[in-house]
């Protein structure tokens, strides 16, 4: 996906907590740096969780992923069982966004890619300076 703003503009985006929660979830806790630990809550429900394993900085994020909570072992995708990589790539005055996500089981695909591509357009409204309203999965249990 082509956003039209600079590689800066968007790692910001994906590693700062006050501007991460302007596209994605609620509450962030990020220590964006290899072996550093993310926590991300959409609602009193939904947490993502994982941990970074490569960060270079206005390039490339990559950090494994999963969900917390619920009944333990209920999930398809617990914390740490498969991989996002998000890569950045200067375009002119705009960046290519590229994500990856690796090691999904067959049963949970769906679901990531619909969200997965709900909140690449807000990133991508976010980093061109618009508001994307509120986020739909803010409602308890929409996830």
């Amino acid at each position: 996906m082509r956003v039209g703003a600079r590689p800066e503009t968007i790692f910001a985006l994906l590693t700062d907590p006050a501007k991460y929660v302007r596209w994605k979830g609620a509450v962030a806790t990020l220590d964006p740096r290899p072996g550093g630990v993310y926590r991300v809550q959409f609602n009193s429900r939904d947490i993502a969780r994982g941990t970074y394993v490569e960060v270079v900085p206005f390039r490339r994020v990559i950090f494994t992923w999963g969900w917390e909570g619920g009944k333990e072992g209920t999930s398809p995708v617990p914390p740490g069982s498969s991989t996002v990589e998000i890569t950045l790539t200067p375009d002119g005055d705009g960046t290519i966004v590229r994500l990856v996500h690796r090691d999904l089981p067959e049963e949970a695909r769906d679901k990531h890619t619909q969200g997965w591509e709900l909140y690449l357009n807000r990133l991508a409204i976010t980093a061109s300076g618009g508001d994307p309203g509120p986020d739909p999965n803010q409602e308890a249990g929409k996830m």
